[in-house]
């Protein structure tokens, strides 16, 4: 019996759950579960995490992204060296493993600010002629797609590899990662930023130096070059991520099953962890030059195939961060204090755009999570960094904030004036698109958070953490750059992300509330105008009031019950529920003017206040 997920098939032998020692498996032990009518499943955040986007797909203005138009952006890699993040992602035209493909690169000092998108291996042409065994068609004007589990190398002599796998697919049907392909190239990035020549460094049956386009690594006069390859090669948890795209009885590859997309962590009696797709999971005691017979599925982790990204975090313990459904949506992060018992379940990324351009297999969400590897670089500040796709469509990125917390234990006190511009969004959950940014700028009144949105298919949002509470005060000044167009909304939530207020500066001019299924004019408001607004609310009762500027304004009930509230949103967008459980997997339409901006609006936060009562 076979199962089918995406274009890919999987034996459902590799989802048999087999009996394991308890104390000798990854297991998740705590209570939350997602609800994935929810593109956030309903989970408390992880306080202070900022989503970031590094690519956003543009096929009308390819200068406006990567230059070359590709709309399926998938599979990102990440590391960190010399003191700069690099990511390398791989990219096809339309569809998923449909020629052509090419992997680029980009790099950022920060994490927030990110270069434009560099080809670092480009598209490969297929020999005419070319066959594969078992499978039907001849390659003709053919080019190879990329298929890569593991992007980066960085040797022990400090030197940085990039790597990838050139793939072939005869046609919509066939996939890459048969073991048939052609092979995996690499190339070094120079310290200056640029790159070396591109190699080989390992071929699949019938490929040679001679029937292939770039020579053999061990060709190369650079001798430390070599070095780091053979380093590399020697490797046994690097060359275990191969497996896919590797022969099947490669010699290279210690575990010659198809367990999918590895990666690995360390616990402090130096045996290793092994977490695959499919919440598939393995230890081995001799840095992966033997594994049990077989993998056993993680009891309790819910995952279905998607990536599940496992590390040691700066404070000793340990984090996965995975899709908990059988959807890749919410993007979640799980600690453990040990290394194989997982305790808990927060939000690192719950939103979904819409997404723009069709193409075959673009599953909808945060997904394809990887973090920064064993060896790869410790970026400053012990936060954890991890890289994602969205849609298969754009490039983001996440920092979570080590230690994970789940909670606020403070009220907030945020006068932005005041603050450090790089810590004043320390406990600030943000995301921020490339054309809806978020972050802190200057203004004439001093230091401000600014949301600005000429995205016509996204929005900016920034969410404050407090204590939770029956009775709270919100209050805060906001500034709206214009009353013409644009949307603010504010709402109060709860821990699950359920509004009970929501404020609206609607693009008509009007501040108005929700008021059930209805909306209540509050007031007319202007363009460059310092609002500073009061939120009374009490959710016993269910009643609560606004003031603005000092004036009584709205008294009514909210319009959702709620036990408690525990955060504040500022959204410059309506809130989303498609695509929801029900969703066709496909979209066989591009969103028009996906590529153009639209008008941009502004909204300055110049501080936020709650207090319990």
């Amino acid at each position: 019996m076979m199962i089918r997920n995406c274009r890919y098939i999987i034996p459902l032998a590799l989802l048999v759950i087999t009996k394991a020692n308890a104390q000798d498996t990854v297991r998740y032990t705590g209570s939350t579960r997602v609800n994935i009518d929810y593109h956030h499943g309903q989970l408390a955040p992880a306080m202070g995490v900022h989503n970031i986007e590094v690519l956003r797909a543009n096929r009308e203005h390819p200068d406006r992204a990567e230059g070359t138009g590709y709309t399926y952006n998938h599979a990102p890699m990440l590391a960190y060296w010399n003191n700069v993040f690099y990511l390398e992602y791989l990219s096809d035209k339309v569809s998923e493993s449909v020629p052509p493909g090419q992997t680029l690169l980009v790099r950022s000092k920060d994490g927030y600010n990110w270069s434009k998108p560099e080809i670092i291996f480009p598209l490969y042409k297929i020999p005419d002629g070319t066959t594969k065994e078992g499978y039907p068609g001849v390659a003709k004007d053919l080019y190879a797609v990329m298929h890569q589990r593991m992007g980066f190398y960085t040797s022990k002599k400090h030197r940085l590899l990039a790597l990838a796998f050139y793939g072939i697919c005869l046609d919509d049907d066939d996939r890459p990662n048969d073991g048939k392909g052609i092979g995996r190239v690499v190339r070094e990035i120079m310290a200056d930023g640029s790159y070396g020549p591109i190699y080989f460094i390992h071929y699949n049956p019938k490929w040679n130096e001679k029937n292939t386009s770039y020579p053999y690594y061990t060709s190369s006069k650079d001798k430390g070059f070599v070095e780091a390859c053979n380093e590399l090669l020697a490797n046994k948890l690097i060359t275990q991520q191969w497996v896919e795209e590797s022969d099947p009885k490669d010699p290279l590859i210690t575990l010659q099953k198809q367990y999918k997309a590895l990666s690995y962590y360390h616990l402090p009696d130096g045996r290793v962890v092994g977490l695959w797709k499919n919440a598939l999971t393995a230890i081995s005691k001799d840095e992966g030059k033997s594994w049990p017979e077989s993998a056993v599925r993680a009891p309790g982790f819910v995952n279905a195939n998607a990536k599940i990204w496992g590390q040691r975090t700066s404070d000793g313990r340990y984090a996965t961060v995975y899709n908990p459904s059988e959807y890749r949506w919410p993007l979640a992060i799980s600690v453990s204090q040990n290394g194989l018992e997982y305790t808990n379940m927060l939000l690192v990324h719950g939103e979904i755009s819409p997404l723009r351009y069709k193409g075959f297999f673009k599953d909808y969400g945060p997904q394809y999570v990887r973090g920064i590897a064993e060896g790869d670089g410790t970026p400053p500040g012990g936060d954890m960094w991890v890289s994602y796709s969205v849609n298969k469509e754009d490039i983001w990125v996440a920092r979570i904030p080590v230690p994970v917390k789940d909670k606020a234990t403070e009220q907030v006190n945020d006068v932005f004036k005041q603050m450090s511009p790089d810590t004043a969004l320390k406990h600030w959950n943000i995301y921020s698109p490339l054309w809806a940014p978020v972050k802190m700028e200057k203004s004439a009144d001093g230091q401000v958070l600014a949301l600005r949105d000429w995205d016509r298919y996204d929005y900016a949002k920034a969410e404050r953490l407090f204590p939770e509470t029956q009775r709270a005060t919100v209050e805060f000044s906001v500034t709206p750059a214009q009353n013409n167009k644009g949307l603010l909304q504010v709402e109060l939530q709860d821990t699950k992300g359920s509004p009970c207020v929501r404020l609206m500066f609607e693009p008509d001019g009007t501040l108005r509330a929700k008021s059930g299924a209805k909306f209540k004019n509050i007031m007319k408001y202007g363009a460059n105008t310092a609002y500073n607004i009061r939120i009374t609310v009490n959710t016993y009762t269910r009643f609560y009031s606004v003031e603005i500027n000092g004036k009584h304004a709205l008294n009514q009930l909210t319009f959702d019950p709620v036990q408690s509230v525990s955060r504040v949103t500022f959204r410059t967008g309506e809130p989303r529920h498609e695509p929801h459980a029900d969703t066709p997997a496909a979209q066989d339409f591009d969103r028009p003017n996906a590529g153009e901006p639209d008008e941009e609006a502004a909204y300055f936060i110049k501080s936020l206040k709650t207090e319990a009562h």
